[in-house]
């Protein structure tokens, strides 16, 4: 029996957010956005409390409705009585280096509910759509018991693809007659999608859209086994056809039950591979590179006295120790 005059430990972080503290949740997403030296043992010690959520990916060009579908599918879900996460990054302003836009204020109807967390990030400069601490952000709503997290991007075009290696379900949402959804169609962005959502589905042009994508789409081939890309149409300011876009999410996460651990495999080995080379390249910067090296090597590469698979070769041998490359 513990002594009553033992002092009880106060929580930890970690423990505060695993108890769904949104204040809590709130710090350690801005200690990992912000480098803090305290992010990686956080992620450490959370790590182990997540899995558990399933995570919804929303791509497509800017003016598709994202934010306003990913409100309406937090809206289906809460009905559900699951608990919702939301990540929705914004191009970085320039003069704070925040997110520019703030996706909560375009959520305001989930403003007064426990049930939902929303966190802006800012890309901060990360090219595919997402911000750089997209994943650890993704492990704190996992780790607080969120039962779907949705990951909106940016919303800068054919370069999103980073999301599918974040997300358990890719969704590409496009709207007819702005022709945006003709270069999504064309390449990258087309093939990551799980399910295609043609936004603002009243307007016209969405008859010919569904049938770009259905024509498109017949001449992939797909095994007996292989999910097909669905497209479902939406008006999201009405909520139309957002209940048909939650049953097909469903559909493809029954359909993924064997499959989904394959995603979630390569997405960890993903993840493994960028954090073993920002730390390479870390430790290259503090402790192999002298002061003013990198200008001395960048001038002798210009001047063509030196080539970059050299330079690049001797500071890999000196960082592991190696006599370097003649």
């Amino acid at each position: 029996m513990t002594d009553p005059k033992t002092p009880v430990p106060a929580p930890t972080l970690a423990d505060r957010v695993r108890a769904g503290d949104p204040r809590a949740m709130a710090r350690a997403i801005s200690l990992i956005e912000d480098d803090d030296p305290l992010a990686s043992g956080l992620v450490r010690a959370l790590y182990p409390s997540t899995g558990h959520a399933y995570l919804v990916g929303i791509t497509g060009p800017p003016g598709a409705g994202k934010s306003t579908l990913v409100d309406r599918l937090a809206v289906e879900f809460r009905r559900r009585e699951s608990t919702v996460g939301i990540i929705a990054v914004d191009p970085t302003s320039p003069y704070t280096g925040g997110a520019i836009l703030g996706d909560r204020v375009r959520m305001q109807t989930h403003a007064g509910d426990d049930g939902v967390f929303i966190r802006s990030m800012a890309t901060r400069g990360h090219l595919g759509g997402l911000a750089r601490a997209t994943h650890e952000a993704a492990y704190v709503l996992d780790a607080a018991g969120k039962d779907w997290i949705v990951i909106e991007t940016v919303g800068v075009g054919q370069d999103e693809v980073d999301i599918v290696r974040t997300a358990d379900i890719s969704i590409v949402t496009l709207v007819p007659g702005t022709g945006d959804e003709v270069q999504a169609l064309k390449a990258g962005i087309m093939e990551i999608a799980d399910i295609f959502v043609v936004n603002k589905s009243d307007r016209e042009g969405a008859d010919r859209l569904v049938a770009s994508i259905e024509s498109m789409l017949t001449l992939e081939e797909f095994g007996p086994h292989e999910w097909r890309p669905v497209v479902v149409r939406t008006q999201a300011t009405s909520g139309a056809g957002v209940l048909e876009l939650v049953e097909a999410i469903e559909r493809f996460r029954a359909h993924a039950v064997a499959s989904h651990v394959t995603r979630r495999r390569v997405r960890n080995e993903f993840r493994l591979r960028e954090l073993l080379q920002a730390r390479f390249l870390e430790h290259v910067d503090q402790h192999v590179l002298a002061a003013g090296e990198v200008d001395t090597l960048l001038d002798r590469i210009t001047d063509r006295t030196l080539d970059p698979y050299t330079a690049a070769s001797g500071i890999f041998d000196r960082a592991l120790g190696r006599k370097e490359t003649p």
